[in-house]
Order: structure tokens, then sequence, then C-alpha cells
């Protein structure tokens, strides 16, 4: 029993550093669309580019939080497979302690991820407004031009009459 134990517990730590790993690659990935989204903001040329380039964030933000939950549940499990190891081990006082540390990080690790899905989604609600706000503004400005280019039309004429009058 102890042997088993102790392999399941060795089984437990490898996961948990695998989950670890693949976290710290999905903060990569956030650092990676924050600077997409900057790029975005830098340029409002096309319309239908922003809304492809907001499309596609969503589908990444969409996939990435997915990711965070699938981790989320997996640590949970983990979570609940440790616990139950600790009240079948037969070192229950020492090995409670320690497992119990572990849950304790665990817990932390999970509440990290669910504050950083809800910044996630918080992103991704601010990335879609901004693209909205970008291409009503870019609007905004073709009607300006529109205005102008009428006006400047306008004032050609009129001289060009005044030159003929004159």
């Amino acid at each position: 029993d102890r042997d088993t134990d102790k392999k399941r517990i060795e089984e437990l730590l490898e996961e948990n550093m695998v989950l670890e790993i693949a976290q710290k690659q999905s903060m990569n990935e956030s650092a990676h669309l924050g600077w997409e989204l900057e790029q975005l903001s830098k340029s409002t040329d096309l319309a239908d580019s922003e809304k492809s380039f907001v499309f596609e964030l969503n589908e990444c933000a969409s996939s990435r939080i997915l990711k965070l939950e699938k981790d989320n549940q997996s640590l949970q499990n983990t979570i609940q497979e440790l616990r139950d190891a600790s009240l079948t081990s037969r070192e229950r006082s020492l090995k409670f302690v320690e497992l119990e540390k572990e849950n304790q990080q665990l817990s932390k690790k999970i509440e990290k991820l669910q504050n950083q899905i809800e910044k996630e989604k918080q992103s991704n609600q601010d990335l879609e407004t901004l693209s909205e706000e970008l291409i009503k503004d870019k609007e905004q400005l073709r009607v300006v031009m529109e205005t102008l280019k009428a006006d400047k039309d306008r004032q050609i004429k009129d001289l060009k009459q005044e030159n003929d009058h004159l």
C-alpha cells in the first residue's frame, strides 16, 4: 500500500508539473494576443481586417478559456485524488500534512486560473468594444471626408464661376 501510494503521489506531482508548464504556455499565448491587439489599434485601415482579427481573437480567447477550464477541472480532480490517497495511507499524519500543503497550493492555482479566466473574458469584451469603437470612428472619418470633398468641389465650382465672370 505504501509503495502504491508513493507511486501515485509521484504520478500526481508529474501531472502537476505538466499542468504548470501548460499554464506558462497559456500565459505566453495571452501576452502574444495582447501584442496583436496593440498592432490592431495602430492600424485602422480596413474594417474587414479588424472584424477578422476580432473574430480570430475571440476564437483564441474562447479556446484559451476552454483550455483553462479543462486545466481547472484536472486540478480539481487531482486534489480529490490526493485527498482520497491521503485517507487510505498508513502514514496518514505525515503524508496528510504534505498533501494538504499541495492541496492548498493547487487551490491557489485554481483560484488564479479562475481569476485569469475572468480577466480573459473581460479582455475579450474590451477588445470587442474597442473594435466596435474603431469601426464607428472610421465610418465617422469617412463621412467627414465625403463632406469635405463635397465642400471642396463646391468651392472649386464657385471659384470657376467667379473666374469666368471676371
